[in-house]
C-alpha cells in the first residue's frame, strides 16, 4: 500500500504499517484456513475480553430472553468467534482480486437489486452490522455494482488509509458525513446505491423506536433519506457460512410501503426488519456494540457501570 504522505512514515506508524502488512499477508491463506484461525482467535477473545463479553451477553438476554442462560453463553462466544474470522479476513477486503472475491462470496437473491437498478430506480441499501459487512460490502462492488458509503474517519490515519482505498479500489465513492447531502443524491440518479448502516445507538439525537421488544435510540435518517431522495430501501446482509465454506451477500425484498409520513412507522418497520433477519443468524450479529445505552428519559440503564480503577491509600 503506497502513501504520497512522508509523515505517514515516521516511526511512530511502524507498528500499525506492520499491523496492515500481517493481514494483507494472512490475505493470501485459503478462506477455510481464515476461518479457522480466526474462530480460535475469536473464542480465546471470548475469554478474555470481559467488558465486551458482559455486554454481549446483556444484549442477547435482552433480544433473547426465552434463550437459556448457558445456551445464551455459547451464543455470545460463537459470536465472538466470528468476531475473530472477520478480522482474519480483512485481508482479504483489502488485497483481494475480483476473481478470488468471486470464488469466496456467494450473491444471493441479486435480481432483487438488479431488476430495480435496470428500471432506474434510486436505490439505498440497508446494510445492518453483522460481522461479515465489510467482505460483503467489497464483494458488492467488485462483483455487482460500485456503491457508495458515508465514512467517519479512523483515528489511526494508517489504518484510514487502508480503509478507504480497499473500499475505493473497485470504484466505490466515499461520501464523509457532513458532505452535502445533494451530492449523494446526484450520485444515486446517476446509477450509484448507497450503503447505509441504521443500527448503532445514536446517543440523544435519535428517536426512540421499538428493538427487540424495548426503546431504542435509532437514527430515523433512512426514511427521510429514502423520501429526499426518491429511493427504494433494499435490506442487503452479509453472512460467513459455517466451516470456512465463504460468505454470502443476501438481498432481501425492498422496504414497502417506505418511505411513509411517518417516520416513526418507517423506523419501527426498518427495526423490525432487522429483528426478523437477526433471527436466522443470531451468532453473527454485532452484539458487542452497546446498542441500548441511550435509554428513555427517566429509565435506568441496561448495562452495568464501568469498573473505576480505585487508587491505592495514600500513606
Amino acid at each position: 500500500m503506497r502513501t504520497s504522505s512522508p509523515a505517514l512514515l515516521h516511526p511512530r506508524y511502524w507498528p500499525s504499517w506492520a499491523l496492515v502488512g500481517i493481514f494483507r499477508l494472512l490475505g493470501f491463506l485459503p478462506f477455510p484456513l481464515l476461518w479457522l484461525f480466526g474462530m480460535g482467535f475469536g473464542y480465546a477473545g471470548y475469554l478474555l475480553a470481559g467488558s465486551r463479553r458482559r455486554v454481549a451477553l446483556r444484549n442477547l438476554s435482552i433480544c433473547f430472553p426465552d434463550l437459556e442462560k448457558g445456551l445464551r453463553r455459547r451464543l455470545a462466544a460463537r459470536h465472538f468467534g466470528y468476531l475473530g474470522v472477520a478480522a482474519f479476513t480483512q485481508g482479504l477486503v483489502w488485497g483481494s482480486s475480483r476473481r478470488r472475491l468471486g470464488r469466496i462470496v456467494k450473491i444471493r437473491h441479486r435480481e432483487r437489486f438488479d431488476t430495480l437498478h435496470r428500471d432506474g430506480y434510486n436505490l439505498i441499501l440497508m446494510v445492518p452490522h453483522f460481522v461479515g459487512l465489510e467482505l460483503g460490502g467489497a464483494a458488492f462492488t467488485a462483483l455487482v455494482n460500485p456503491g457508495m458509503y458515508m465514512y467517519q474517519k479512523i483515528r489511526n490515519p494508517i489504518i484510514d488509509l487502508a480503509m478507504r482505498r480497499s473500499r475505493t479500489r473497485f470504484g466505490a465513492l466515499c461520501v464523509e458525513r457532513s458532505d452535502d447531502l445533494r451530492r449523494m443524491v446526484r450520485q444515486m440518479h446517476g446509477g450509484m446505491p448507497l450503503f447505509y448502516l441504521p443500527d448503532q445507538d445514536p446517543g440523544r439525537r435519535g428517536i426512540f423506536s421499538p428493538f427487540c421488544g424495548i426503546p431504542a435510540a435509532t437514527v430515523p435518517t433512512l426514511s427521510r433519506l429514502a423520501r429526499f431522495a426518491r429511493a427504494r430501501v433494499i435490506p442487503t446482509y452479509a453472512r460467513y457460512l459455517p466451516w470456512g465454506r465463504g460468505l454470502e451477500l443476501i438481498f432481501d425484498p425492498h422496504l414497502a410501503p417506505f418511505p411513509t409520513d411517518d417516520v416513526e412507522a418507517d423506523t419501527t418497520l426498518m427495526n423490525r426488519t432487522i429483528e426478523t433477519r437477526i433471527r436466522t443468524m443470531p451468532e453473527q450479529y454485532f452484539w458487542v456494540h452497546r446498542r441500548f445505552k441511550t435509554r428513555p428519559p427517566g429509565e435506568p440503564t441496561v448495562y452495568e457501570p464501568k469498573a473505576r480503577r480505585q487508587r491505592a491509600p495514600a500513606r
